[in-house]
């Protein structure tokens, strides 16, 4: 399979680059999409939510009324869970949301996801990007030139590029990422996928090892 590589005006330059039948033309799997995408929101959970419960409440262990005689039920503690205020029942506590994933299984999903952008005709090759200094404006000129001014982009660079970065840092729909950091949620959750032509033969790289 062959796309186009565009320049940053959305022009084609006349090259074109050869994409991987075996990263991007695979039968998706969506079990292991799901499996991906759940570990890396159960990782952004913070797990630190607690409650108190019975033994920890501060209050009187004094028995509250008598036994018997009083027409009601048993009650030995202002801390039961039974009055305001007292502790709650199998409350939350603080624990670790993490699971193990197979390497091989991350990597299916991502070769998946990738799959479903070319499908959709949601995936493109731009010319390498580099910015001579930090403003959010050439990142919106780059945007529109390739006519993505509003819709979710991802855009994946060869390597750290902390101008590019800082310049699209305060576009809310704009998420540039490199070859090593991308992820499946990314992937899945951008409109359109634009692949430097360097980050092609590297992502491939990448997901072959």
């Amino acid at each position: 399979m062959e796309l186009a590589v565009l320049k940053h005006n959305g022009e084609e330059t006349g090259r074109k680059v050869s994409l991987s039948d075996d990263i991007f033309a695979i039968e998706p799997n969506d079990h292991a999409i799901y499996l991906d995408v759940k570990q890396f929101l159960a990782n952004q959970r913070q797990g630190t939510h607690k409650s108190k419960e019975r033994a920890e409440i501060a209050g009187s262990t004094k028995k509250i009324k008598k036994q018997k005689g009083t027409g009601g039920a048993r009650a030995g503690s202002i801390k039961s869970p039974l009055f305001r205020g007292g502790g709650r029942v199998f409350g939350p506590r603080p624990r670790n949301y993490s699971f193990k994933l197979n390497k091989k299984v991350k990597q299916l999903a991502r070769k998946s996801a990738l799959t479903y952008k070319v499908q959709d005709n949601s995936l493109t090759v731009l010319e390498d990007v580099n910015f001579d200094s930090i403003k959010t404006k050439n990142f919106v000129s780059l945007l529109s030139g390739l006519s993505l001014a509003d819709k979710k982009t991802l855009f994946v660079l060869p390597e750290a590029n902390k101008n590019v970065y800082l310049s699209s840092r305060n576009l809310p729909k704009a998420q540039v990422k490199t070859v090593n950091d991308v992820n499946t949620y990314d992937l899945l959750h951008a409109d359109t996928l634009v692949l430097c032509e360097g980050s092609v033969s590297k992502l491939e790289t990448l997901l072959t090892k």
